[in-house]
């Protein structure tokens, strides 16, 4: 995982608001029920942790980010959460379920997240989860690399903190731990963000910061405006930015 990602909490919960709510349709599929011990893996400031626990279940909420989960306990002191890196953990319990939201795609060892997601499951325990899969926001990275490496000289791809898969390439991951893949869908949707002119840069800010450590915030402004000026044709409409995500939402079950 990117450890030079920085959070701005106040952004994500109030800009970024997007997250959580569909995070939300993922819930529904998980089907949380009065009891359950469930793992929140990412659970970024602890709001679907939240929505999770109205069902009675028992939540645990974990996220590499300490400002997140610092943000979260304020939010939520009921609820148990600590900061820890989903490709390193280990547990001495197990859950009834792992749940997922909008974090996967951040951490590149895929392979050694799904391990620790099949150590912490009960023996018939779900995994269900959605990420970015293959094509998301493509034309933003594209965007943004091209404005980097053309004006700047930077290598955008040295910088790229994500990983996005194909469904295949996931759910065979997922078998070849063990999982049975009962439900994997890859799905296009487009995301409309606040504030109309600022919201590219919004979503810039709060979640691609890793592309522009190396610049200064005047630069960064700069670099923002030239970034919507390629993309505007495309993800621009009636006032708002449409960020292209394209996601994945998978279901799996320990044998």
């Amino acid at each position: 995982m990117s450890s030079s990602q920085f959070w701005k909490t106040d952004l994500y919960d109030n800009k970024l608001g997007f997250v959580s709510e569909y995070g939300k349709q993922v819930i529904a599929l998980l089907n949380p029920v009065s009891g359950e011990k469930i793992f929140d893996l990412g659970c970024g400031t602890g709001d679907l942790a939240y929505e999770i626990s109205k069902t009675g279940a028992i939540v645990t909420g974990m996220d590499f980010s300490a400002e997140m989960i610092e943000k979260a306990k304020e939010k939520y002191p009921m609820i148990h959460f600590f900061t820890g890196n989903a490709e390193q953990f280990q547990l001495d319990e197990t859950f009834d379920a792992v749940f997922s939201n909008a974090a996967l795609h951040w951490m590149k060892n895929a392979k050694q997240v799904v391990e620790n997601v099949w150590s912490v499951l009960r023996s018939g325990g779900r995994f269900v989860a959605e990420f970015g899969g293959q094509g998301n926001i493509e034309q933003i990275v594209n965007a943004t690399s091209e404005v980097l490496d053309e004006d700047y000289g930077i290598d955008a791809d040295k910088l790229n903190p994500w990983f996005f898969p194909s469904i295949a390439e996931y759910s065979t991951l997922l078998e070849q731990q063990g999982f049975r893949v009962t439900y994997a869908v890859h799905f296009d949707r487009p995301t409309q963000m606040e504030d109309g002119e600022d919201g590219l840069s919004h979503w810039l800010s709060g979640f691609a910061n890793n592309f522009f450590n190396e610049v200064t915030d005047e630069e960064k402004r700069i670099i923002f405006n030239k970034i919507a000026a390629k993309l505007r044709n495309d993800l621009f409409h009636d006032g708002s930015w449409y960020v292209d995500y394209v996601r994945i939402r998978v279901k799996a079950i320990k044998r």
